[in-house]
């Protein structure tokens, strides 16, 4: 089998040598014609094989009730199995194109020892994320750091992989590798003490989605408040609104707390919540009078009449005495107004319906009684986000009049001297 492997693989040659050329050269063109078929034929094996795999793998997993399997599908464990099969041939026929070429056999072989320890590696892992993720589905170990465990493991993989890569370029063994490595590990981390925490802090970073390129992140310490638009080893370039540019090392990014807006920019809405401060003696109980004069605003004037009722109910029940308003159950103005901005908000084409919203009192101030306005815009991007917000908030404040409350407002100076001569003329 070997001689007539080795006879197919110098066929060319042989021809060449009888059409005159020189030894040397024919067998030299022969090992590049004999590289590029066999790579050819790689490529067409690994392509067949991936597809075939993958198929046949997917048609397994619809077949199957346990989610195990496809986890592994999410985590690439068949494609990189698919990798195997062309390997081999690249095994069997390489070192017999490379016979008498030793120096090249020899790259050969390390590159392949390379590939094989990279693709353990990624098979692990692939393996370690399938696990992971399997067991989140489970109730009993929903609660338990099973992805800390993950990805220590990961590490471990990879640094085994590194030292075995390392030994394998140096032609070392694995355990004078580690012996030469410990003895300069202090010398290493000494020198490289930033570079090393860039470096874990990179693979923290990449392993946990804690932040990628495009997002936008709100930094304070070290005033950064924009786009992320470079991460690297060592720090993280952000874009500030201002266009300055902020950078932050890699490790602050794991061993202090920012803000990420990544969630806000992928939800379907972004937050309004803003506050009108009411003064407490605006606030009051509504008579007849008023409530007829409610009744004929649009947003409201079916809730007053509804709940009008349901409330005269309740005080005839109770015998509630009516010549004082304080007995029994009445509507008050910044209660119909909490109502009516309710209303605005869910009759608003900008906000989204869908998400929560609300309009609640907040604990009284100095300022008055907080009135808390809090929806979600549908148009998440900064400008339309305002003009929306404003939009709102304009309308509010203008119809506030229309429920005889007022808005707390610091008196300016001009206000006192208004309110001083008006005391002097009188």
């Amino acid at each position: 089998m070997g001689e007539t492997t080795r006879d197919l693989s110098n066929f060319l040659a042989n021809y060449f040598i009888e059409q005159g050329m020189e030894p040397a050269i024919a067998h030299f063109l022969n090992m590049l014609i004999n590289v590029a078929i066999v790579f050819i034929l790689w490529y067409v094996i690994h392509y067949i094989t991936k597809k075939v795999l993958l198929q046949a793998y997917h048609s397994f997993t619809d077949k199957t009730e346990n989610t195990f399997d496809d986890f592994l599908v999410q985590s690439n464990f068949p494609r990189y199995v698919s990798n195997i099969f062309p390997l081999l041939l690249l095994i069997f026929t390489v070192p017999v194109i490379f016979e008498d070429y030793p120096q090249l056999l020899e790259v050969f072989n390390k590159a392949v020892d390379i590939y094989i320890i990279i693709l353990i590696v990624l098979i692990c892992r692939s393996l370690l994320r399938t696990t992971n993720s399997y067991m989140k589905t489970h109730e009993r170990y929903r609660d338990k750091p099973i992805e800390s465990y993950t990805q220590v493991l990961m590490i471990i993989f990879w640094a085994l992989g590194i030292i075995f890569i390392f030994s394998e370029l140096t032609e070392r063994s694995v355990v004078n590798f580690l012996i030469s490595l410990g003895a300069a590990s202090a010398i290493i981390l000494f020198i490289f003490k930033d570079t090393i925490l860039g470096f874990v802090a990179s693979i923290q970073v990449s392993v946990n989605d804690i932040v990628r390129i495009g997002d936008w992140i709100t930094f304070s310490k070290y005033g950064a408040d924009g786009f992320v638009t470079e991460i690297n080893l060592a720090t993280v370039r952000v874009q500030n609104w201002d266009n300055t540019y902020t950078t932050i090392p890699t490790y602050y990014l794991t061993a202090d707390s920012f803000q990420n807006w990544r969630g806000m920019q992928d939800s379907p809405g972004r937050r309004i919540k803003r506050s009108l401060y009411i003064k407490q003696n605006s606030i009051r109980y509504i008579d007849d009078k008023d409530i007829a004069r409610f009744e004929e605003y649009n947003l409201v004037g079916q809730y007053i009449k509804e709940r009008q009722q349901e409330i005269n109910d309740y005080n005839q029940k109770t015998g509630a005495n009516k010549k004082y308003l304080i007995n029994g159950r009445h509507q008050t103005n910044l209660g119909v107004f909490r109502r009516y901005a309710l209303s605005y908000l869910k009759s608003h084409p900008q906000i989204n319906q869908d998400m929560t919203m609300m309009v609640r009192h907040l604990p009284p101030t100095t300022q008055g009684i907080p009135l808390e306005i809090y929806c979600f815009s549908k148009d998440k991007r900064w400008e339309y986000f305002e003009a929306i917000t404003a939009d709102i908030f304009d309308h509010l404040i203008a119809a506030i009049p229309y429920f005889d409350l007022q808005l707390f407002e610091s008196p300016s100076g001009d206000d006192i001297i208004k309110s001083l001569k008006h005391l002097v003329k009188e």
